[in-house]
């Protein structure tokens, strides 16, 4: 447990106000609330990550089997989404940044939310098996299955590198996006996956150094509350280091082209002087009240919150660049 995190029950269970404000149905839910449920800013990056390798496949499906495939893997991450919300329920409702969420909130209980994320992951794993075939399927179902028991139920809340080990199921979705189209998994998908695996850290980490007291307060075990803050800044520079190399493998691998290694280049090269700026920087040293936007944060946390902002940019413009690429290479060889 982290220090001044509180007693053991309240840090996995929620005192009692909190339970029976996230258990309680109020029968107020709207489909927004479900929407929400499934975490759609999330979704949207698996959509897009989970397209970009369908499109790099030397393969391809009929149109109308492509968009269901699409749709299913979106209905896969919302719902691995649904299930982290009704497990971390109790935490959820002790963060700043979380506890505005449909089941802390009380407007979706907790047993709505497991119900809608379990029926929601049946029928995704269920439709892309339909469309595609059973190597896509069976991957997205172990997707599911790890982002809610391994990462949301084990991982983050026994050990600081939940974050490092459970992002493999954030990395996952390409490699669907490239099994639907194939049928198999190749060395360019696991590149695929290992540029998110790799940028997982650093993002997250950047944004924990400017949430730490809102993390202990939750009784999370993240980096910079086990570690350090220095310890932590430290690492994100040298995981964005091997992000840099790791991102321009499809170059090598003829995955990609001049464009994409255009693009990897200043990419890599921001995200590195970001990266540097954050180590020599002070950020996650002083403890504070965490103000719900991220953007709200002191001097000394700046350069940890513009390194987050950008790794978004840096992920959405590296794989738009592969995207790009691909069907610029496709249309010059028609």
């Amino acid at each position: 447990m982290v220090p001044g995190s509180g007693n053991s029950y309240e840090v996995l269970h929620g005192s009692a106000n909190t339970e029976s404000n996230i258990t309680g149905s109020i029968g107020t839910a709207t489909p927004g609330d479900y929407f929400a449920l499934m975490k759609p800013r999330v979704m949207s990056l698996v959509v897009f990550t989970a397209w970009v390798g369908y499109i790099c496949a030397p393969l391809s499906l009929p149109p109308w089997n492509a968009i269901m495939a699409i749709l299913a893997i979106a209905a896969g991450a919302g719902s691995a989404g649904a299930l982290n919300m009704w497990y971390d329920a109790d935490i959820d409702a002790r963060m700043t940044r979380t506890r505005k969420r449909p089941v802390p909130r009380g407007v979706v209980s907790r047993n709505s939310a497991l119900t809608f994320g379990i029926i929601v992951g049946a029928f995704s794993i269920w439709m892309l098996g339909l469309a595609t075939n059973y190597v896509a399927s069976g991957l997205l179902a172990f997707t599911i299955f790890f982002y809610a028991a391994i990462y949301s139920m084990w991982l983050k809340r026994r050990t600081p590198q939940n974050i490092v080990i459970g992002g493999a199921a954030g990395a996952f979705p390409p490699v669907i996006g490239w099994a639907a189209a194939t049928g198999e998994v190749t060395v360019n998908a696991v590149i695929l996956f290992a540029i998110i695996f790799f940028w997982t850290p650093p993002h997250f980490w950047a944004l924990a150094l400017c949430k730490t007291s809102d993390y202990d307060k939750a009784g999370i075990p993240m980096m910079p509350n086990v570690k350090g803050a220095a310890s932590t800044r430290l690492q994100i520079f040298i995981y964005t280091v091997i992000l840099s190399g790791v991102a321009i493998l499809p170059v090598f691998t003829g995955l990609a082209g001049q464009t994409y290694a255009i693009a990897a280049f200043a990419l890599n090269t921001l995200f590195i002087a970001l990266a540097l700026q954050v180590r020599r920087s002070q950020a996650g040293e002083t403890a504070r009240a965490d103000k719900a936007s991220l953007y709200a944060v002191g001097t000394g946390n700046r350069a940890a919150r513009n390194l987050f902002a950008f790794s978004m940019l840096y992920l959405f413009g590296l794989f738009g660049a592969l995207a790009v690429d691909v069907v610029i290479g496709d249309v010059a060889n028609v």
